[in-house]
């Protein structure tokens, strides 16, 4: 449960900083397995992490304001 607590109080910049380290360190492959298990293990909190705080980000930035100061929905059009 500290750990959780130490993860959640990572910027997203942070979060995705360890979690590209431990790809890093996983992909060289020159890891113990039982070490290799535990950054996965990270590493998926730290997915999971970013994922919530950009989603989180993603729900904010559904309402802008328009010229009244009213909010309204903002739709991203894609391109096809």
């Amino acid at each position: 449960m500290a750990e959780e607590k130490k993860y959640d109080e990572l910027t997203f910049e942070q979060a995705m900083e360890k979690l590209e380290n431990i790809v890093t360190m996983l992909e060289e492959g020159d890891v113990p397995l039982e070490k290799a298990i535990e950054y996965y293990h990270d590493g998926m909190k730290l997915s999971k992490l970013c994922n919530e705080k950009l989603t989180n980000v993603q729900e904010k930035m559904v309402h802008i304001l328009n010229e009244q100061g009213e909010l309204e929905p903002f739709d991203v059009e894609e391109e096809k």
